[in-house]
């Protein structure tokens, strides 16, 4: 097979991805499915999210051609197993997007973005059903604080909230106390899980994303330690050999470089 031209138009992708799961394909890409792919997935969303927290519009670019490949490629898979094609996928996103904005494509208004959240809303809770929890369509497979955040943030919808963000910070305090007074194992987790939901909720009350903060605050850790055993190469010493005291004197210098 010849070297396909027009690389940057979306049916060269899709006919590569056809060409590599072929018979005479890619013996790789041949026996995947779609359970084996899904640590592929979501390392591919991660490292969309990196870019994205990085500001790098170059690795970004490249993060989400690695991403579109993944969904052409479980949609190659279920057009072999006859379960859906590819152009079933991009007429069911279609459709749910022209639903979804009837103030675009219908009679309906919108004066600002917080409207349009609120009916989007709205037409979810249609497309959901009656008999359907608000809560049911939110993946449970979400990194812990980011399924926190989103269920907390779908109840508020209903009116389930504190008033204002002092109540919530007042229950903070009372979820350390009873992290504290916890007198065995098990209930100082279920204290510490309280304690971390309750966190959750003061940053969606102040528009704190959560998994990004804490991806952030991992980050930024990350570059003071590096930092810090580089100081400990140049000066001939190990760090494991410090004592706690002089270990913080390297930290707090780090703090002052690495930011």
């Amino acid at each position: 097979m010849s070297v396909p031209k027009n690389l940057s138009q979306f049916a060269t992708l899709v006919g590569i991805i056809a060409k590599l799961r072929a018979p005479d394909g890619c013996p790789w890409d041949r026996k995947q499915t779609h359970a084996s792919l899904r640590e592929n997935l979501l390392e591919e969303c991660y490292e969309v999210l990196e870019a994205l927290d990085e500001g790098d519009s170059a690795k970004l670019c490249d993060e989400l051609g690695d991403l579109l490949m993944q969904i052409v490629l479980h949609a190659q898979i279920a057009t072999e197993a006859g379960e859906f094609k590819l152009g079933d996928v991009i007429s069911s996103i279609t459709t749910k997007l022209i639903h979804r904005h009837p103030h675009i494509f219908g009679l309906q208004k919108a004066k600002d973005a917080e409207e349009v959240a609120h009916n989007w809303e709205v037409l979810k809770g249609e497309e959901r059903g009656a008999d359907t929890s608000i809560l049911e369509s939110v993946p449970r497979q979400m990194p812990a604080l980011g399924y926190s955040q989103e269920i907390q943030r779908r109840v508020a919808q209903l009116g389930f909230d504190w008033e204002d963000v002092d109540g919530v910070i007042d229950k903070l305090a009372e979820e350390v106390g009873e992290f504290k007074r916890a007198p065995s194992q098990e209930q100082r987790a279920s204290e510490f899980g309280d304690l971390l939901f309750t966190l959750v909720n003061i940053a969606r009350r102040l528009g704190v994303d959560s998994e990004a903060a804490l991806r952030q605050a991992n980050r930024k850790f990350y570059r003071r330690f590096t930092y810090m055993e580089e100081l400990c190469r140049k000066r001939g010493v190990n760090f494991g050999g410090l004592s706690f005291a002089e270990q913080n004197a390297l930290w707090e210098e780090a703090k002052k470089k690495v930011t």
